[in-house]
């Protein structure tokens, strides 16, 4: 077996190639697909496809129709939304040019695209009119005239569009806070007041934390490991301690649940999992992701941390952990500091995708989010305890630093 296929659990695997099948249409190629879902899932788009055509060659007949089929359909539906748009902008087109003949003048045009714009779009508007969207543009600069603004206004233009760049990247998440600190990784110098007044003039926020609701079942009977944390979660390296729990989320279909394993020295996700059923096997499959992707050893030292839910204090569970080295440590029953860090990322979960979206229609959506969240997560999102860098650079740093000094030693 290769390196780069030992490194993933055959789960982890599994649901890669699902997830490719099932998104292929909200890209323009297969290709395309692959590459997206390889790279959060951290292997190249080549190892991905070929563990597609291996799951084909399995699984050949009527269940790969099935999804080629809904693949299909998703194209479709796209397409005929994308028509109908046209239909709809060359139906206002006819009516606000009226006598205007086969080709209006280019300032009649560029009023319409300013009246309709916000409602259809400035890029579908040009590709059905013909007209160059770089013409508008120039157009809408010409409008604003930025020769007759002020210095500071000129300037307040200038840090909107690294406001907006910043907060559209971390999906409107940040508050002014993070889009500061941001800012000034990337050399970009404005102060912090600066950034709460403009991301008010332009009606941006970032996400607040609502309360946490209760999925912890405690097993009474179970025999239960001692706590060998105490509420202290800073640790000096990785794989010295992770913390472990699963929330739920409401579907159209019922209840969905996802499960979370953080290495707590960088707030690291290193673990995840989402299921329709909060079963010992679903926690389970969580852990194995993370002990192929991060291979501790009994030298390690590392302590696995949870609640006292019953699916953690399983048979099985419990098994796996002693298996791969891992030191069991369980909090109290009913007092969530206990496991306050990762009730933590449970809590910014909740917050930064499930509480922004109204209703989750599928198990497949909440994935789909979830894998995306948690490649933003690992790789971009800013944490202050931790120097307000990623969770990824933070380890990099740390064995940089550990090499150069054993370099000196």
């Amino acid at each position: 077996m290769s390196k780069t296929t030992n490194k993933f659990s055959p789960e982890v695997r599994e649901r890669a190639v699902r997830m490719v099948s099932e998104h292929r249409a909200d890209h323009r190629s297969e290709w395309d697909a692959l590459v997206s879902i390889a790279g959060k899932i951290g292997c190249t788009a080549e190892t991905l496809r070929r563990w597609c055509r291996d799951e084909a060659g399995r699984h050949a007949g009527p269940a790969a129709l099935a999804g080629d089929d809904r693949a299909r359909l998703k194209l479709l539906e796209r397409e005929v939304k994308e028509l109908r748009r046209a239909n709809e902008i060359l139906r206002k087109a006819s009516a606000y040019f009226g006598d205007g003949g086969a080709r209006p003048p280019g300032a009649m045009t560029m009023a319409f695209i300013d009246a309709h714009r916000a409602e259809l779009g400035i890029e579908p508007i040009c590709r059905e009119l013909a007209v160059a969207p770089s013409s508008y543009h120039q157009h809408a600069a010409r409008l604003t005239d930025p020769g007759k603004r002020s210095a500071r206004a000129r300037r307040d233009d200038d840090l909107k569009g690294h406001i907006r760049r910043v907060h559209e990247a971390s999906f409107g998440l940040y508050g002014s806070r993070k889009v500061w600190r941001q800012l000034l990784r990337e050399n970009v110098t404005i102060a912090k007041c600066t950034v709460e007044r403009l991301m008010k003039v332009m009606g941006l926020a970032g996400v607040r934390r609502g309360k946490s609701c209760v999925t912890t079942v405690p097993d009474r009977k179970a025999a239960c490991p001692l706590d060998k944390v105490n509420r202290e979660f800073k640790v000096k390296r990785p794989n010295a301690l992770w913390v472990v729990d699963f929330t739920y989320v409401h579907t159209w279909a019922g209840f969905v649940y996802v499960a979370f394993v953080i290495d707590a020295f960088a707030r690291r996700i290193v673990g995840w999992k989402v299921s329709s059923s909060a079963t010992a096997g679903f926690v389970l499959d969580a852990l194995e992701q993370a002990i192929h992707a991060r291979r501790p050893t009994a030298g390690d030292g590392l302590i696995h941390h949870s609640d006292r839910g019953s699916q953690y204090l399983a048979m099985s569970y419990t098994q796996r952990l002693a298996e791969a080295k891992l030191v069991p440590s369980v909090g109290s029953v009913g007092d969530s500091y206990d496991n306050a860090l990762a009730e933590t990322i449970n809590g910014l979960f909740k917050a930064e995708v499930i509480w922004r979206q109204r209703s989750w229609p599928s198990l497949a959506a909440v994935e789909m989010a979830t894998l995306r969240w948690v490649d933003w997560f690992n790789n971009q999102r800013l944490f202050g305890p931790i120097g307000y860098v990623t969770p990824a650079e933070a380890e990099v740093n740390y064995y940089a630093a550990k090499q150069d000094l054993d370099m000196a030693a």
